[in-house]
């Protein structure tokens, strides 16, 4: 199975590297800077799984593409997902199937539209990545899973066909039958730790350790909770307990992504994490003034951007 790993960077190289390392047949649709940082250093991981530098990962740009492959792996953060549609468009041929490990839900929405339902698979990664000064991947901490899978739960010979390609990569790589389950429940956590971390602009531990931290943190997961109920979707007891866990630890030093692009200076998935999750608490008429608060201070953030 041929798989086009669309860009390089943080999500993308850590997967698609994983699957070269393992001998899979991949190739990184990339823009001219990283192809040249590729081929002079090659494709560097860091991380407490095992370092490895891929010399010379095979590349393509968007204006050479010309063969069509059996999966795209797609992780560009939202605002980027228009572009890059258009990147990987001619690469899609009439049997390819889209992994988006995009955050939320509304990308597949626009997958549906630009590239057609029967191509969209459903799909997320739980890990934590960036790339340093020096463009190479770092893997923050030790949790590595990609999901996949049909979203009406079959088993179809593509998703098997995939999962034969992440199996003994590594990572934890496995075919979902409730993968649409799977994406709402990393959703209501997402939403919650960067809603909280990026207005508090502080961790988790230091937001228990404030006067009124905890039960803010509770009160946000709990209206995310809401949303995805009201939706179809509510959150399954293990999946439940651990977003609490980890919005009650102690001393923890968690952060979202949305948090560490704000002290970047960086753009932010403001309307794809949190304002689609308003968007659908409004149709459910579900209260969710917390995430209120959040959303217009990302708004006021990207204002300040501009």
């Amino acid at each position: 199975m041929r798989v086009l790993i669309v860009g390089a960077g943080a999500i993308g190289g850590y997967f698609g590297g994983r699957m070269l390392q393992a001998g899979r047949d991949i190739t990184f649709l990339v823009r001219p800077r990283r192809a040249s940082e590729l081929a002079a250093v090659g494709l560097v991981i860091k991380s407490p799984n095992g370092d490895v530098t891929l010399k010379n990962p095979p590349v393509v740009q968007a204006d050479t593409i010309k063969d069509k492959f059996d999966a795209v792996l797609l992780s560009c953060k939202a605002y980027d997902l228009d572009d890059a549609v258009k990147s990987f468009a001619p690469a899609v041929g009439e049997r390819t199937a889209i992994i988006p490990l995009l955050n939320g839900m509304r990308h597949l929405d626009v997958l549906d539209k630009k590239i057609g339902a029967s191509h969209v698979l459903g799909g997320l990664c739980l890990t934590a990545m960036t790339l340093n000064e020096k463009r190479e991947v770092v893997q923050l901490g030790p949790v590595q899973s990609l999901g996949f899978g049909e979203r009406d739960g079959k088993m179809s010979d593509r998703v098997r066909a995939i999962a034969d390609v992440v199996r003994s990569c590594n990572f934890d790589g496995a075919a979902s039958e409730t993968v649409l389950e799977d994406m709402w429940e990393k959703w209501v956590f997402l939403a919650s730790n960067a809603a909280s971390t990026s207005l508090m602009r502080a961790p988790i531990g230091m937001i228990l350790a404030a006067p009124g931290g905890k039960d803010f943190l509770l009160g946000i997961l709990d209206e995310c909770r809401a949303v995805a109920t009201a939706g179809g979707y509510p959150p399954r007891a293990p999946a439940l307990e651990r977003a609490t866990g980890m919005l009650t630890t102690e001393g923890s030093t968690l952060t979202a992504s949305i948090f560490r692009d704000i002290k970047a200076g960086q753009p932010i998935e403001a309307d794809h994490v949190i304002g689609d999750l308003i968007a659908r608490a409004d149709t459910a008429k579900v209260p969710v003034p917390r995430l209120r608060t959040a959303y217009t201070h990302l708004k006021a953030y990207e204002q300040t951007r501009s």
